[in-house]
């Protein structure tokens, strides 16, 4: 059974995709190939946004840009710190600032990571 996910508030701009494998509703997505879309497997640069439900792959997902999200965390966030793509399409905290991995910040916990859940104002 397919499990559908919305924003918390309002959603960003929306756009339709073609997924290179399967994602699941609340995945953090990055561009995988040419028109495709992926569940992130690390921190990337090629985010471009939340699985609006599960798609298998080769299936049209909907990509969710912005907004307020509840995401998986990797690993412990606090309030405050800005987050990253991670493993499994989660979020985890961006680490040490460095031009490299500056780029890579998607958005701000807005909530501390609890039960591996997080609150994460996306910036893009």
């Amino acid at each position: 059974m397919a499990t559908d996910y919305s924003p918390v508030y309002a959603p960003g701009a929306a756009f339709s995709a073609t997924t290179s494998g399967a994602v699941t509703a609340g995945q953090a997505l990055i561009v995988s190939g040419d028109g495709t879309v992926a569940a992130s497997s690390a921190a990337s640069v090629a985010y471009v946004g939340i699985a609006a439900f599960d798609a298998a792959s080769g299936a049209d997902v909907t990509v969710i840009s912005g907004g307020v999200h509840i995401l998986a965390a990797s690993g412990a966030i606090n309030a405050g710190e800005l987050v990253t793509t991670a493993a499994a399409g989660a979020v985890a905290t961006q680490g040490s600032a460095t031009a490299a991995n500056d780029v890579q910040v998607i958005g701000v916990a807005l909530t501390t990571a609890a039960a591996s859940k997080v609150t994460v104002k996306l910036f893009r």
